[in-house]
């Protein structure tokens, strides 16, 4: 236990000397549930680690106790902590890192009350869903998980740590029909194009926040008529994608064997981004809308399409509306 006081600690440090706490008043909710709602409390007993050449390790909390604590608490604020590996020897669940976390739930701009959607890769550990039922209040938090194993054991850590959060076993993609609509929608996992099943279940006015392909999280807002969905890019961050996405090359396959003929090691100040900014959280934007029905493709990406009812026809975006995105991950906000 002595270790797991120290890594929460440091943790709590380092977000206040990186100046990554949400800086609005009404998120200060966000600082205190993560003090009182530790991450090693939902995480599993057994966690994995990259052994830097090949594959993921298990790390068993009883074997190992403080090599658990590591990997529950990683050095980097921006490693999430990887609990379960799927057939492919790739990470299909994890509990994500403390940055991004707080950064999504400051966008989300949750009320206590409010009736909230949340969307995982993995209900998994269920640390998001104790966060969000934190501020929104008992009963008033939904989580969906596909995996009925990870599904169950996030109910039974939510339950132990006396929060009342409806876990379902269901796909997310499809959200929960009959349980909307809700003020607040949010996903842990990538999606290329936001279902339209989300939109559907979120109020006129609500909020969705959900990462958006390789480039970062997105703060959707549901228009009055309930027919578009649009926003802006609020901070910068790579998500696992949906299940049966590809996630990727492995490491070894794009090197293979040979030794690499040279290695650099790129280092960033953030300082200069950050002076002049009240908090961490106060940069500029990029503009973005999710799109349904999908682009045609051979449209280039846009970072300002639009999300509308099936069947409506587009509408114009203003071309000086389109930016590049240049948000600093330190720095990303503020919410729009």
């Amino acid at each position: 236990m002595g270790v797991l006081v120290g890594q929460r600690a440091a943790l709590r440090a380092a977000m206040e000397e990186q100046g990554l706490w949400p800086c609005e008043p009404d998120a200060a909710w966000i600082r205190d549930a993560v003090v009182r709602l530790p991450r090693d409390g939902f995480a599993p007993d057994r966690v994995f680690v990259w052994d830097g050449s090949s594959a993921y390790m298990p790390v068993d909390r009883e074997r190992d106790p403080d090599g658990w604590a590591n990997a529950v608490y990683p050095g980097s604020l921006y490693e999430g902590t990887v609990t379960q590996i799927g057939a492919d020897g790739l990470p299909s669940s994890s509990i994500s890192c403390a940055a991004v976390v707080t950064d999504m739930l400051d966008s989300l701009m949750l009320e206590a009350g409010q009736r909230v959607l949340e969307l995982e890769l993995g209900t998994g550990a269920g640390w998001s869903a104790a966060l969000l039922a934190s501020r929104a209040g008992a009963g008033r938090v939904v989580s969906v998980e596909i995996d009925p194993a990870l599904a169950d054991a996030a109910a039974t850590r939510l339950k132990a740590a006396g929060l009342d959060v409806d876990v379902w076993t269901a796909d997310a993609g499809l959200a929960a029909a009959d349980r909307g609509p809700f003020d607040r929608v949010i996903a842990t996992y990538a999606v290329e194009e936001v279902p339209w099943a989300w939109v559907e279940q979120t109020r006129p006015g609500g909020r969705i926040v959900v990462p958006w392909g390789r480039l970062g999280h997105v703060a959707l807002t549901v228009t009055d008529d309930g027919r578009r969905a649009q926003g802006w890019v609020q901070g910068l961050a790579t998500f696992m994608p949906a299940r049966g996405v590809e996630q990727g090359l492995p490491l070894h396959t794009i090197r293979a064997a040979a030794p690499a003929t040279r290695e650099t090691t790129a280092r960033r100040d953030a300082a200069p981004s950050r002076r002049g900014i009240s908090s961490s959280l106060c940069a500029s934007a990029t503009p973005i809308c999710a799109s349904s029905p999908p682009r045609p493709p051979t449209a280039p990406r846009s970072t300002c399409t639009t999300a509308l009812h099936p069947g409506q026809p587009p509408a114009p975006v203003p071309a000086d509306s389109c930016v590049s995105p240049a948000v600093d991950p330190a720095t990303s906000g503020p919410r729009r």
